[in-house]
């Protein structure tokens, strides 16, 4: 029971009108102190509504629920479908909850008022509760909420058992047959026989044929179902696992560290993913992906340079890197500092498989076309045109490259490397005839000096012997060095009197001023080192092991140098 609708006092069952007891929303109510089942007025002890103030009652609705079930002053009717007669009622207001416009219930004169929350000890007995039995109609609603019906039977107890499942009559699941035409011969003969069966039609046919198959057919049914699941399932944890393993799973490679020789040249600029697909291309790597993941990992994969490197086929990815980070793998033509360029010629040629001297021959007569500076000197007397333009790095090769495209590499090296210094400037500070004697001394003081601080002491060595006023050599440089590369020789077996009188223009021991052109190719400190010498005042140098430079400001003390020098050589 709610609490919507109930006011003081109580509304009786009638089972034939369901709105019987509604006076108090819509009818006429009753004369003060008249009952409402039998028309006979009944003395009211008091009149709550003019001898006491309203009483404000708590809206309890276990409370009102119990006043509801035991009301004093009533019995139980005798007969559930004798309806009471009804009399219009005015609309009455109460001041306890929300009123139904009844008053009270009549009580004898000499009765006491019942307790609504005393359990229905009031006196008068206990009435039944209508509204708790199954047949009984519902509680009234409110006026709001109320919607009038018809006039209609008790509620009958509802023929289904809410804890019994209902069975199952589709004929996908009970194996019934829709197509009449498909009975068997013997069952169509039995209904023939029975008028009854005749009567009841195809469906008491299918009815009793699908008592044999039901099971079989149930259990076919939910097997086709599960294989459908089951199938459905397979297929969308492949797509996925295949999604996945695109996406997130390891990249392919290939494991071990593979067979056979492959030449792969990296060029200048490429990166990673670059990297990745050249050799992939050339079959070295199963993917460009793992290739960057082994590169990631290898503490020094990011120092792979471009160049030309002898790997195998279908190698993992990691052994590719590997071996990219050791020098040894590159199949580079690697010129170090301060070779002449026939040395490097004899190399370009060893290393193409080439017959001696082709690269120098090729040198001599493409000289033009191999890309040299416009400052280049075309004296007459220079040996070589090339010399000091074989850049001093490591160059990629292959079996195919040709000789004319290795110089030309070089050729192209050195004027970068030489646009990045200020040859010009310093030509022009020490009185030098442009950037090609800056190369010309830079190429002295590679050959003669041993260390970086050798390197700026010699270059200073060189600027105060080429001074007009330097009456000790008298502008002469006398270095043995450049007496050896006319010669073509690297150890130092001079006479006092070949220097003295080999009228060659490379020998600085006969003419004064610089040689016609650089006798090497100087590397990167010999060049820095001759834009910024020292200044101390040194005029002589001299290394009496060959490991070590002594440099010495006055004659006097070269000469002294220079006799313990002899005589360590046996020279005269």
């Amino acid at each position: 029971m709610t609490e919507y609708g109930r006011g003081p006092g109580s509304e009786p069952w009638h089972p034939e009108d369901p709105l019987y007891g509604d006076q108090g929303w819509g009818g006429q109510q009753p004369p003060h102190g008249q009952s409402q089942y039998g028309g006979q007025q009944q003395p009211h002890p008091h009149d709550p509504y003019a001898q006491q103030p309203p009483q404000p009652q708590a809206h309890d609705p276990y409370a009102q629920q119990q006043h509801y079930q035991q009301q004093p002053g009533y019995g139980v009717p005798q007969d559930p479908y004798e309806q009471a007669p009804q009399q219009p009622q005015q609309p009455q207001y109460d001041n306890s909850g929300w009123g139904t416009g009844q008053q009270p219930a009549a009580m004898p004169y000499d009765a006491q008022p019942a307790d609504p929350y005393a359990g229905g000890q009031g006196g008068y007995g206990e009435t039944h509760d209508h509204y708790g039995t199954p047949e009984a109609y519902p509680p009234p609603q409110p006026p709001g909420r109320r919607e009038a019906v018809p006039q209609q039977a008790p509620a009958q107890t509802p023929d289904w058992d809410p804890e019994v499942q209902p069975e199952e009559t589709h004929p996908f699941f009970t194996g019934a047959d829709d197509d009449r035409d498909g009975r068997d011969k013997d069952a169509d003969d039995e209904y023939d026989d029975d008028p009854r069966e005749s009567r009841r039609g195809s469906r008491g046919g299918n009815e009793r044929r699908g008592k044999g198959k039901k099971k079989s057919r149930s259990g076919c049914a939910c097997l086709v179902v599960s294989l459908v699941l089951v199938g459905g399932l397979g297929g969308v944890g492949y797509f996925g696992y295949s999604y996945w393993k695109d996406k997130f799973g390891a990249a392919p490679d290939y494991a071990g560290s593979g067979s056979g020789s492959v030449e792969v040249e990296i060029p200048k600029g490429a990166f990673g993913y670059d990297i990745g697909n050249i050799l992939k291309k050339q079959g070295v790597v199963k993917s460009v992906d793992a290739f960057v993941s082994a590169q990631n990992e290898n503490p020094k994969g990011k120092s792979i340079q471009a160049g030309v490197y002898l790997l195998h086929e279908k190698m993992s990815a990691a052994e590719a890197v590997k071996m990219m980070v050791d020098p040894k793998s590159q199949n580079l033509l690697v010129i170090p500092e301060g070779y002449r360029n026939v040395a490097i010629y004899e190399m370009v040629d060893k290393k193409l498989g080439l017959k001696k001297g082709t690269t120098k021959g090729i040198a001599k007569s493409d000289a033009s076309d191999l890309g040299l500076p416009d400052w280049a000197s075309n004296n007459k007397d220079i040996k070589d045109p090339l010399e000091g333009f074989l850049y001093p790095a490591a160059y990629p090769v292959t079996k195919e490259t040709k000789p004319e495209a290795i110089l030309k590499k070089m050729v192209s090296r050195s004027n970068e490397e030489y646009d990045k210094l200020d040859l010009e400037g310093t030509a022009k500070k020490y009185k030098l005839d442009g950037p090609w004697q800056v190369l010309t001394v830079a190429s002295l003081v590679q050959a003669e000096g041993l260390t970086h601080d050798d390197f700026r002491k010699m270059a200073e060595v060189v600027y105060n012997r080429l001074k007009p006023d330097n009456v000790v050599t008298n502008r002469k440089l006398q270095f043995d060095s450049a007496f050896n590369y006319l010669k073509n020789q690297s150890k130092i077996k001079i006479s006092s009197n070949e220097i003295k009188t080999n009228p060659d223009p490379y020998n600085t021991y006969y003419h004064p001023g610089l040689p016609p052109g650089p006798i090497s190719n100087p590397g990167d400190e010999a060049l820095r080192a001759t834009l910024s010498p020292t200044g101390n005042g040194w005029m002589f140098f001299i290394s009496l092991d060959g490991k070590k430079t002594q440099f010495t400001k006055t004659a006097a003390e070269h000469e002294k140098l220079n006799d313990k020098f002899k005589e360590q050589h046996g020279l005269e």
